[in-house]
């Protein structure tokens, strides 16, 4: 890689000795890559370790760039982290030497709406109310108190500050983008917190946002973002997931029910009726429909669906239009339109029934059927293609994330975001033989933890492999032997919410002693704060425990994983990726099953060390591990612990942690 300039250094060591840090030698090569990829227009993958100190790896870089830097995050923590700690910090120890300007840029829903606070929400029939009533009130005003005091004091009126609420009372004082009235027609539209927020951005040199608003801004072509030149993506693994997400529609037959009533006191044609008509329609097909993924669409389905879509169509046309002398916007027109304009985009691309595009009924569990009604969805089959075209062409992307290197390379991450293999940089001088974008390079920066000696991985290869039916004996007294070995400080990480709650209540019966917390039993953030307090504990729990949780120090000496973390075969986006892929002459259990597994796999066994002192065993109750084709390609995922197959081993390596 070309030498840089010493600048990125000199000034990531003033902000690490400002800030009492310890500079470490993946930092220096992860700021140095970074700083080159700006100046070069190179796209990087830096795959950094926990303990690493990355976000002032890549800030540093990015504040010394001549031009507009985007900071993508995947997760609302990590974006808290940044924006209320290390940006500012960082922005106090090198002010006067660099543009510190920065701003923080969300979705619309995200902010307090003053038109929504002060002139009230549209019931159903459109009419604004003033006060909400029921178990929900008292929140509601206190979330307008503070909104109005936000506003007086200059706040940002972001909805991670607010007070204490569901997002049943969030959606009582905010509104998304289509019932927003916009500035020039709001009468509040001056002191707007979205539109301040925008403003300040297009003043600043650095924005942070979230990997969702990149997607809708880059992708999906809506502007949300100021006119940047380059993008740092942290938490990287999960963009492929968030931009899925971001491109992904629903539609339930109440959706329609509502946007045709709210239409009914506003076009003066039967139009609303003809929507609701399609309402009904759109029920019966979906009684006709099984749950799951719709490989050929009904014919049923796809009549009312096309029903729907121009019911739609005729009701935006039947609508008043608004011309320039009317003054300020009618709120609930504002929205009913835009419930219309959501069935009309959504119901046309379902019955488009596009090969690029996946679709599926989802019903809810029998216990939820008479609250939640089914709905139909749709997703893209792939989206590396609408990455490549739209993102990476003209921007310079930097991806990183403590697990980027999949079976021990960049390439299967590397493909999924729209890099081709050949694209990459391997030697200087050697240009690389794509035909497309940027180059691209790859580097691991390393780690500060030394894995071989603070952690071990333990594959309990004498135990059956892992059934339909959950965890059997073998497991559960397993999980136990290893629990009781370890005194608690024991974090399990389930397949399912049904695995969680058995073992939680086996543990319970066989270890009373010992505290066992399973996820659901309180809010997560409670559940961490007792698991941190008292070593003597367990908190077994599902996906959203995977990532993102982070418990340093002597609280978490043992990670539980039941099983390989494959996705379910009933899911309807993992088994249509896969199926294409084997269809492209690929391997898709290998390109789709088996690097998600890994993902998860190196996430959750990055939950045990968080420090250089940490001390502590991943153990893999799933036998596959050790013996399947494709155990070495999920090993290679992980960090580089010791690794071992005896139980009695592990055991004891346990009891002398938990000793002290």
């Amino acid at each position: 890689m070309p030498s840089t300039d010493s600048g990125v250094t000199t000034l990531l060591h003033e902000a690490v000795t400002a800030l009492g840090g310890q500079e470490r030698a993946g930092q220096v090569q992860m700021a140095e890559a970074v700083s080159t990829a700006l100046a070069e227009g190179e796209h990087l993958l830096v795959q950094a370790g926990t303990g690493t100190g990355k976000s002032l790896a890549y800030l540093v870089p990015a504040l010394l760039h001549d031009q507009r830097v985007v900071v993508a995050t995947a997760t609302l923590a990590l974006q808290h982290q940044l924006v209320e700690r290390d940006i500012p910090r960082l922005m106090e120890a090198v002010k006067g030497s660099v543009d510190t300007s920065y701003a923080v840029l969300k979705g619309r829903s995200n902010y307090a709406c003053l038109h929504r606070i002060r002139e009230g929400v549209p019931d159903d029939q459109g009419a604004l109310v003033d006060v909400p009533v029921g178990s929900m009130a008292e929140t509601v005003l206190e979330l307008r108190a503070w909104a109005e005091k936000e506003a007086e004091d200059g706040g940002t009126g972001e909805r991670d500050n607010a007070p204490r609420h569901i997002d049943r009372e969030w959606r009582q004082v905010s509104v998304n983008h289509r019932e927003c009235l916009g500035a020039a027609k709001c009468p509040f539209g001056q002191e707007c917190f979205a539109e301040l927020a925008r403003e300040k951005a297009q003043r600043s040199h650095l924005i942070v946002t979230n990997h969702s608003l990149l997607a809708i801004d880059a992708i999906e072509g809506v502007p949300m973002i100021p006119e940047y030149d380059a993008v740092v993506i942290d938490e990287a693994h999960e963009l492929t997931a968030r931009v899925t997400q971001a491109a992904t529609d629903e539609l339930a037959v109440n959706d329609v029910e509502r946007a045709a009533r709210r239409s009914q006191r506003i076009v003066e044609d039967d139009s609303a009726d003809r929507l609701a008509e399609a309402a009904d329609a759109l029920s019966d097909a979906f009684e006709a429909t099984s749950a799951g993924r719709i490989e050929r669409m009904p014919e049923q389905l796809g009549a009312a669906l096309a029903l729907a879509r121009d019911a739609a169509r005729t009701c935006l046309s039947a609508y008043p239009r608004e011309t320039a002398g009317d003054g300020e916007a009618d709120p609930g027109r504002t929205q009913a339109k835009g419930m219309v304009q959501d069935v009309f985009a959504n119901a046309e691309r379902m019955a488009a029934d596009l090969e690029s595009d996946v679709l599926w009924l989802s019903e809810p569990p029998p216990h939820m059927a008479n609250r939640v009604p089914p709905r139909l969805h749709v997703a893209p089959l792939q989206v590396w293609g609408q990455m490549r075209d739209k993102l990476l062409t003209d921007k310079t992307v930097v991806f990183t994330s403590a697990t980027l290197m999949l079976g021990g390379d960049f390439n299967a991450v590397a493909t999924s975001i729209g890099l081709k293999p050949t694209e990459r940089v391997v030697a200087e001088g050697e240009p690389p033989s794509g035909d497309g974008v940027l180059p691209w390079r790859g580097i691991d920066v390393g780690s500060p933890f030394d894995y071989g000696q603070q952690a071990i991985l333990y594959v309990a290869r004498h135990l059956p492999p892992p059934g339909r039916d959950g965890l059997g004996k073998a497991q559960l007294d397993e999980i136990c032997e290893l629990v009781d070995a370890a005194e608690g400080r024991t974090l399990g990480l389930f397949s399912s919410r049904r695995a969680a709650e058995a073992a939680a209540e086996h543990v319970r019966t066989v270890l009373p002693h010992l505290t066992t917390l399973a996820q659901g039993d309180a809010q997560l953030p409670e559940l961490a704060k007792q698991f941190v307090e008292d070593p003597h504990t367990c908190l077994f729990g599902t996906l959203s425990l995977w990532q993102g949780l982070d418990v340093p120090g002597d609280t978490c000496q043992l990670v539980l994983i039941d099983r390989i973390p494959f996705p379910r075969p009933d899911d309807p986006l993992m088994s249509a990726r896969q199926r294409a892929a084997d269809k492209a002459g690929g391997n898709g259990f290998m390109q789709v099953a088996a690097t998600h597994a890994a993902l998860l796999m190196a996430q959750g066994a990055g939950r045990l060390i968080r420090t250089t002192t940490d001390r502590g065993v991943v153990a893999v109750l799933d036998p596959r591990l050790a013996t399947a084709r494709y155990g070495g390609f999920l090993k290679a995922s992980l960090p580089p612990m010791w690794t071992t197959t005896d139980p009695a081993l592990v055991r004891k390596a346990l009891a002398r942690l938990a000793a002290g």
